[in-house]
């Protein structure tokens, strides 16, 4: 018997996002026959139409990011799948503006697909459409691989900079090109002591002993090459940003923004433990930290585990990250 609160079956996500839509109706518009949610007050200076999507399950991505700064509109699919082609076309249509639309694409066969097919539907339709493919996750990046890096926590922070970009009227090529370069400059590390539970079957996605962790896990469930003991959280942290550190290279000058995601089970105790003990490791390396976020951005269902993501900016990066927003779940 399933462990979640629902309906039914395939009832889920419609009734969640039917909730969402009414919740935050000063903010979204949420079309039902094509289940995608729009921005209802996108900044006028705005040229191109900012789109992202990918399966349910990862709340507050991306529905949670729709709005006045961040994303004009959102796909979910169902829980870890792929939107459907149709239903990215349709968004794409809605809320492409004079330049076109921008489609920020995680890095998963799916949605690579779904989104390069809505492409060439927009590019039959005479639309413009450019392409930021977001591949930030460190345990996954193997030649053994062939997809590449999987697209993780960094996805938030691109949508929050590509945003404020957008905000200020800059056209397509340009957001293109400055959001690949966000990407490329954005590494993150996920572990996990338990699985998420599946919502049919209720059965967790994998076992692991007690004492143990799966080092590298993907938000989807995807299980790493290793485990390895739970230790105290400082020398996990410690080890985990080391990696991070050593994969991104920051200069003696370059700040950093960093993201401690909770992956949907994980007490805020906890995490402000794990972000305490990032600062101090960033400040043992003299990394400068320029900004933070804490909290579950980026979840895979009841998961127990958390992810940290570090992003290296620049002055005119920073200023795109600290531009207004105001969505259901970011508001400054």
């Amino acid at each position: 018997m399933t462990r979640y609160f629902e309906n039914g079956t395939g009832e889920l996500v419609p009734d969640a996002l039917a909730g969402f839509a009414r919740a935050h109706q000063d903010l979204v518009d949420y079309d039902l026959t094509d289940g995608y949610v729009t921005a209802r007050h996108p900044a006028p200076a705005r040229t191109v139409g900012l789109l992202s999507g990918g399966g349910s399950g990862h709340e507050p991505l991306h529905a949670g990011y729709v709005g006045a700064g961040m994303l004009d509109a959102a796909c979910p699919g169902r829980v870890f799948a792929s939107p459907h082609n149709r239903q990215i076309f349709r968004a794409s249509r809605a809320v492409a503006g004079p330049d076109g639309v921008l489609h920020i694409v995680k890095n998963y066969t799916g949605d690579r697909i779904n989104f390069g097919i809505a492409a060439e539907r927009l590019a039959d339709a005479g639309i413009a459409c450019g392409r930021v493919l977001v591949d930030d996750d460190l345990a996954s990046d193997s030649e053994a691989i062939a997809a590449g890096r999987r697209g993780t926590g960094a996805t938030v922070l691109v949508e929050k900079v590509l945003g404020g970009a957008a905000d200020t009227g800059m056209g397509l090529d340009a957001l293109v090109d400055l959001g690949t370069s966000v990407a490329g400059r954005c590494r993150t590390l996920a572990v996990a002591s338990a699985a998420h539970h599946a919502p049919v079957t209720g059965e967790p996605a994998f076992e692991l002993p007690a004492g143990e962790l799966e080092y590298g896990v993907g938000i989807h469930g995807e299980r790493a090459d290793h485990t390895r003991s739970q230790k105290q959280v400082g020398v996990l942290v410690e080890d985990m940003t080391g990696v991070l550190l050593d994969a991104l290279r920051p200069g003696p000058d370059d700040p950093v923004v960093a993201l401690v995601n909770g992956l949907g089970s994980v007490t805020s105790l906890e995490l402000y433990g794990i972000f305490g003990e990032l600062g101090r490791v960033l400040d043992a390396r003299r990394v400068r930290l320029a900004r933070h976020l804490v909290g579950d951005y980026v979840t895979a269902l009841d998961m127990r585990g958390f992810s940290l993501t570090l992003m290296v900016a620049d002055h005119a990066v920073l200023d795109f990250y600290d531009a207004p927003v105001h969505t259901p779940q970011w508001r400054w």
